[in-house]
């Protein structure tokens, strides 16, 4: 299954191929309003635990290990099978996240699972 799946910080403007967009984030982002948002689905159980967001407070000296956490704990994450349902039924999907960090951050671990996951089905 060869899905676009694209990763995009949600603060950048929206674009007509972005699909359907999903935020990953726990939080809603700062300064976004939810009247107004271009946010089509909001999947914050898939985003990492608190005690592992605030352990990891994107230091990319972490994000070996952070990867390895933020997966383990995905493995029986059920938002994450709803999320590969939702990515299964739409094309193209654009996968939102805040961080100002776009290589250091959980949508970045959170698409290579969810290819990874599309693959197996």
């Amino acid at each position: 299954m060869n899905k676009m799946i694209k990763l995009k910080r949600v603060y950048e403007r929206l674009e007509v191929n972005d699909g359907e967009r999903i935020l990953v984030d726990r939080f809603w982002p700062r300064g976004i309003r939810r009247s107004t948002s271009n946010i089509d689905i909001w999947v914050k159980n898939v985003a990492p635990s608190n005690e592992l967001r605030k352990w990891f407070s994107h230091d990319p000296k972490k994000w070996i290990s952070f990867k390895r956490k933020y997966k383990k704990e995905l493995k029986d994450n059920k938002s994450l099978k709803k999320l590969v349902e939702i990515v299964k039924n739409a094309d193209p999907v654009t996968i939102l996240y805040s961080s100002k960090d776009s290589a250091h951050n959980n949508a970045v671990v959170l698409l290579e699972v969810l290819k990874r996951e599309l693959k197996k089905r």
